[in-house]
């Protein structure tokens, strides 16, 4: 990881992380597997119900954990404290990651934090890999550890790190710093950066100033990046992150760059009942209303244009303030 030395001059908004942040890490749906713990050889595999079922609250809490000892939770934090890596053994898997055991307590490693993992949604080549992996010994670092919400997380990934060096990286980093890191894990909601046994959390409305379907149309797993940091949370070991904020706002000037009655090319990104909306440059969307796709009665605006399609529009309203954009497939008034 790499820290530039200038920041930005505006204030970037506070850190705003919900438990989405680990929910979708920690996301087994139905497919929680696990061999029994009297015996790790044990097969067939059976369903971790007991444990598993209840993981999943109306807050988006996991509680991952078995019959554990005060002595063990400890033990736990103060390795966890000290930034140790220990040996532990892999005892089950879900779609998520894999489940792990030491001494009488349970943890989770999400599939993120592994390292080697293959980068491919492919369900049936994700399953395999994380399957393969259970009975096995691994070298992991704690990276969350919450006992009033029976939480341990653990990292593959982290233990690479020289001991101290994730603290270091969590204290020294602040708002407005521009860091390289690595993209490890690409979900719904956004992209986790590994700034070095760390990660960061890119949110997707924070990589682009256009519209995201989803975080895989712009990044790819392994791909090398450079991120704004929005804020850094040092209890939780959060880290805030933007794509977006490296580059202008283009609705800061858009009325100084367009004028009303300004013919424009753009791309149909979306058709809905009332219009369609059109993308003249990155990050700034037009509405086409519908009375202005075209002359006479149709049954719906897509019959007049379709997503991906080039147009040629005219500007007939600019509100940069409010971020709207008005556009007109008649060309002439």
């Amino acid at each position: 990881m790499s820290i530039e030395a200038h920041r930005y001059d505006y204030v970037p908004p506070p850190l705003t992380l919900d438990e989405s942040y680990w929910a979708a890490l920690l996301d087994e749906g139905e497919n929680t597997i696990s061999i029994p713990h009297h015996d790790v050889s044990s097969t067939p595999f059976t369903k971790y119900d007991d444990e598993m079922a209840d993981s999943v609250d109306a807050t988006h809490h996991y509680t991952i954990y078995r019959g554990e000892s005060e002595e063990d939770w400890q033990a736990i934090q103060a390795i966890f404290e000290s930034d140790e890596v220990i040996e532990v053994k892999v005892v089950g898997y879900n779609r998520g990651g894999l489940l792990i055991e030491w001494r009488t307590l349970r943890g989770f490693v999400p599939a993120s934090q592994l390292i080697n993992f293959p980068s491919t949604d492919n369900q049936l080549i994700r399953r395999n890999a994380l399957m393969s992996r259970v009975g096995e010994m691994m070298h992991l670092r704690v990276i969350e550890l919450h006992l009033d919400k029976n939480r341990l997380i653990f990292s593959e990934r982290a233990a690479q790190a020289n001991p101290g060096e994730r603290a270091t990286i969590l204290h020294t980093l602040q708002a407005g710093d521009v860091v390289e890191g690595v993209i490890t894990n690409l979900c719904d909601f956004g992209a986790f950066v590994d700034l070095g046994g760390l990660e960061g959390l890119v949110h997707i409305s924070e990589l682009s100033w256009g519209r995201v379907g989803h975080p895989d149309n712009l990044l790819a797993r392994g791909q090398s990046i450079q991120a704004y940091v929005l804020g850094v949370d040092q209890i939780a070991g959060r880290i805030a992150l933007s794509l977006k904020r490296l580059r202008p706002d283009p609705w800061k000037t858009v009325q100084e760059r367009y004028r009303i009655g300004e013919i424009v090319e753009g791309l149909i990104t979306n058709v809905v009942d009332f219009g369609a909306f059109a993308c003249i440059e990155e990050g700034l969307e037009g509405l086409i209303h519908v009375s202005e796709l075209a002359e006479g009665h149709f049954l719906h605006p897509r019959n007049v244009v379709k997503e991906g399609q080039l147009v040629r529009a005219r500007i007939l309203t600019i509100n940069g303030a409010a971020r709207r954009l008005g556009l007109s497939l008649r060309l002439e008034d």
